[in-house]
């Protein structure tokens, strides 16, 4: 008889676990989505005594703008000018220049620059100098330079004056520093 009594308390118990399992995952199942609406009712609660108008403003778009712009100037006693401009992050750049031609050094300038949204400019102010440059912002990847009162400095071959973001001029030649 014990023979008997011991595999039907193996099934029994068998039997108990395989019911009772699959409910005490469907109670966490549950539990866990219980949590989550009351999780978000919490937050839509909190949310109605929250100024929501701070999301709302206008991004400055000058902090998207940063990176290296390089370019070919024209030069009256030279080949053109290697100019590197890299806009840096809190509105500071480092423009780095140099004639092509023989023995000839780099120039740096460095100061700040503005961003001015309704002209599609960029204005740099150099540090030591009150040396103004503005360039026309064409699009992401490009810059054209300006007179100093902002009009073009040549109709006729703007290309002429245009810097390319180094990473759609796909050069090398870039001055790193």
């Amino acid at each position: 008889m014990q023979a008997l009594n011991s595999p039907f308390k193996k099934t029994l118990t068998i039997l108990c676990f395989g019911i009772l399992f699959p409910t005490n995952q469907l109670m966490a199942a549950t539990d866990l989505t219980a949590q989550e609406n009351f999780a978000k009712a919490r937050v839509k609660s909190l949310e109605k005594n929250m100024d929501h108008s701070k999301h709302f403003e206008a991004i400055d778009k000058s902090l998207d703008f940063h990176g290296v712009f390089y370019g070919y100037l024209p030069c009256n006693d030279c080949n053109g000018i290697k100019s590197t401009l890299s806009l840096k992050q809190k509105n500071n750049y480092l423009l780095v220049t140099q004639p092509a031609k023989e023995s000839s050094r780099e120039t740096y300038e460095k100061g700040k620059y503005e961003w001015n949204e309704d002209t599609h400019t960029v204005i740099l102010t150099a540090k030591n100098t009150s040396n103004k440059r503005q360039y026309q912002i064409k699009d992401e990847g490009t810059l054209i330079l300006l007179n100093s009162d902002g009009s073009p400095l040549s109709k006729t071959k703007s290309d002429d004056y245009t810097l390319l973001r180094s990473d759609s001029a796909k050069t090398r030649e870039v001055h790193i520093h």
